[in-house]
């Protein structure tokens, strides 16, 4: 963002001692939808005296947990299109995560699901093949005749600027459609590239290639990830010959083995998968702080996925935890929710007498959940 911004219960963290910050917030989870409405809907910015407050995080570099935008924004507008990854950008997501995949005739398209009929509207178009709809089984030409419809076409205040904002695009549509919003918008977002079939070493030359040839070539701009351990590591060894430095992140579950060592999907240690991959993409409900302490001392970055609420309050309980516990991303389907959760915790302290007026409404909203649980 261009300015700093003070929301009111999240300041009060910054002014008022608290043990840990998630103390406090687990009071502004007991106040009701209205107030957090009116709490991150006030918003003001600060003066440049005011804006000093160092924010740490538990992460591995000490910066705020990335956003990761889980295909784009499909909680408001359908998965993998060009018009969600717009919406995520200007929802202030830093990443998008889409899903590669390739056609009939080899070229990769953003695509979840290894058939098109829950996301598109083939079945209208075209009669099944080899019993069903299979994106390998359509050439490109094909796939561009189709709708993605998984979910609304319209949000509020917001039209897509691209010319086909809810066909199927290309990996290399996706790419030059990012930098034009990058352009636009003012914004550095990088792509979370999701290598979404089998082993599959042509195809995974083939991303990497595009990813090259669209300007995404550090590791500032892409991330390669995907739950084949075989693709991660073929990926990483062909990065490391091209002589490029992209992440391969290792998508899959953690568990504590009875050795006392960290198995991912039970196939390999942490320390194993880190002489190869730089990452790891893993689901929520598997990620312990331990884990996420183990994964760092071996210079690991940890992506939890999927965060899903159905409200502000409920990002607040999903994903105050794992802030706490020093995530490094947080992969969701609602970027506007996760950047609003992450930016309570690096909210600037106003100065006095400025924050007086806040700070009192904040003690008084506390007041009120206190008296309520005492009655």
């Amino acid at each position: 963002m261009s300015f700093q911004t003070l929301v009111i219960l999240p300041a009060l963290t910054a002014v008022v001692e608290t043990p840990r910050r998630a103390q406090l917030q687990r009071y502004m989870m007991k106040l009701s939808h209205a107030v957090l409405g009116v709490t991150f809907a006030f918003a003001l910015p600060l003066s440049a005296e005011a804006a000093t407050f160092d924010a740490r995080f538990d992460t591995l570099t000490g910066a705020a947990p990335a956003v990761i935008a889980h295909r784009g924004a499909p909680a408001y507008l359908s998965e993998n299109t060009l018009a969600g990854t717009e919406l995520s950008v200007r929802q202030g997501a830093d990443w998008i995560e889409n899903d590669v995949q390739p056609t009939k005739d080899g070229v990769l398209v953003v695509m979840h699901d290894g058939t098109l009929e829950r996301t598109t509207n083939v079945e209208t178009l075209f009669a099944p093949r080899n019993g069903g709809y299979n994106v390998a089984d359509f050439t490109l030409e094909e796939i561009r005749t189709l709708t993605v419809d998984s979910q609304s076409h319209d949000y509020p205040g917001f039209t897509p600027s691209s010319e086909n904002p809810f066909r199927v695009p290309t990996f290399a549509e996706q790419l030059d459609a990012l930098t034009e919003y990058n352009a636009t918008y003012g914004t550095n977002v990088g792509i979370v590239a999701e290598l979404k079939y089998g082993y599959d070493p042509v195809s995974n030359q083939k991303a990497i290639d595009t990813l090259i040839a669209h300007g995404y070539d550090t590791p500032d701009k892409a991330i390669l990830q995907s739950f084949s351990h075989e693709n991660v590591h073929d990926a990483a060894g062909k990065l490391a010959e091209m002589g490029l430095t992209l992440p391969v992140s290792q998508l899959g579950g953690a568990a504590l083995g009875l050795d006392g060592q960290f198995y991912i999907d039970g196939k390999i240690t942490l320390a194993g998968l880190a002489t190869y991959a730089d990452a790891l993409s893993l689901t929520s409900g598997s990620i312990t702080e331990e884990l996420i302490a183990a994964a760092h001392d071996l210079g690991l970055p940890v992506y939890a996925w999927t965060f899903r609420p159905a409200d502000l309050n409920t990002a607040f309980a999903q994903m105050a935890q794992v802030i706490e516990w020093g995530i490094d991303g947080i992969i969701t389907d609602n970027p506007d929710y996760a950047v609003a959760v992450v930016a309570s915790y690096e909210v600037a302290p106003v100065p006095l007498p400025a924050a007086l007026p806040l700070v009192l409404a904040g003690i008084g909203a506390l007041g009120l959940v206190a008296r309520r649980k005492r009655a």
